[in-house]
């Protein structure tokens, strides 16, 4: 190792986009009977909606995601209606995300739709529909059809869907870590549908943060959502260059991020950092220090961040998972970035703020 280490100078990453939430999950009330019916009565609760790992924010705004500088917003509904809308639709799932007691005693509610027929139609009352759709507000237009179909199902057409990665670079730290919950639980309600340990059909409990096996015979067994810790390495030399690579995966030939990949059984951190390393470009680490983490619900992934110094600098590709790899120094990557012959990840990726952090500014 040099005398003077590239690692020596690493911090914490200051800012993560998918880490920004400040929400009190007020968890111990999650066993309450009727806690959701309850809130949805109140006129501070904030009642958003996710479908198929999607969220809804208001129409013309999903035009909005790739553009550079923009505000976004998540779409929502007054509690009094998405409490008549959960009642005439079985199959969506509203979660309690928590509450900022200091603000006004606000709560939020998501509730996933995902398993709400898009033509589901219930029988309401003739002008049941006329107050839901002014609950939309601008976002909504009128619509002769309203109270032929559920509320739920209406949303669909009537809101722009987009995905995290889409909305949270444009978003409030608030509402980026209501919409990271949501996603997350909403897509774990959405996938996870039987008990797996006896394949009964599931439901769900305390407040949506978990499920309830229907078999009684096997003890209504409580659920909880899995995680799947994820390591992420930025490798740098000794002559402080960061080893980019590209996945075969990738549909963008320019995309290059640092090297990444799932912990496996009875597996620590740290060495599945060097395993992956290893792995996928051939390079033995050295020292690991600890950058940050961050949910990344694709579906249920937590990303922990690493530094690493590399032992050696002889790239050998697996070839499979990863097709090309290379060193650059900042010099290079900026004349390669001005070319247009390297792209950087996402904005909501943790990998463009490990990248960044090597950089030494914003990309």
């Amino acid at each position: 190792m040099p005398a003077f280490s590239p690692l020596a100078l690493t911090q914490v990453l200051p800012f993560l986009p998918l880490a920004q939430g400040d929400i009190d999950y007020q968890s111990e009330r999650r066993g309450e009977p009727g806690l959701i019916d309850g809130l949805l009565l109140e006129p501070t609760t904030t009642v958003i909606l996710v479908r198929n790992g999607l969220l809804a924010v208001p129409r013309g705004q999903g035009r909005l995601t790739d553009r550079e500088s923009a505000s976004m917003r998540l779409a929502t509904l007054p509690g009094t209606y998405a409490a008549q809308a959960l009642a005439a639709s079985p199959d969506a799932v509203a979660m309690f995300l928590g509450g900022y007691e200091g603000y006004r005693g606000t709560h939020v509610i998501a509730v996933d739709i995902s398993r709400v027929p898009v033509q589901d139609v219930v029988p309401v009352p003739d002008a049941g529909g006329t107050g839901a759709d002014d609950a939309f507000g601008r976002t909504l237009p009128h619509d002769d059809t309203a109270g032929r179909r559920s509320l739920f199902a209406r949303t669909v057409e009537r809101f722009d869907w987009v995905d995290l990665r889409g909305f949270v670079p444009h978003a409030s730290a608030r509402e980026a870590g209501q919409a990271v919950t949501a996603v997350s639980l909403g897509l774990w309600h959405a996938t996870q549908r039987h008990c797996p340990t006896c394949g009964a059909p599931t439901e769900p409990a305390m407040a949506g943060w978990a499920q309830r096996c229907t078999n009684r015979d096997d003890g209504n067994r409580l659920l909880f959502p899995r995680v799947e810790p994820a390591v992420i390495t930025a490798i740098v030399d000794a002559q402080d260059r960061l080893l980019l690579q590209h996945n075969r995966a990738w549909n963008d030939p320019t995309l290059y991020s640092v090297s990444a990949g799932f912990v496996e059984a009875g597996e620590n951190l740290e060495h599945a950092c060097r395993r992956e390393a290893r792995e996928e470009v051939g390079i033995t680490l050295g020292e690991v220090r600890y950058l940050g983490s961050q949910p990344w619900p694709f579906p249920a992934s937590l990303m922990v961040a690493f530094k690493a110094y590399a032992l050696d600098t002889r790239i050998r590709t697996d070839g499979d998972e990863t097709v090309d790899a290379r060193w650059v120094s900042r010099d290079e990557l900026t004349n390669e970035l001005v070319r247009g012959r390297i792209t950087m990840p996402n904005r909501a990726a943790i990998a463009r703020y490990m990248i960044e952090e090597w950089y030494g500014r914003s990309l």
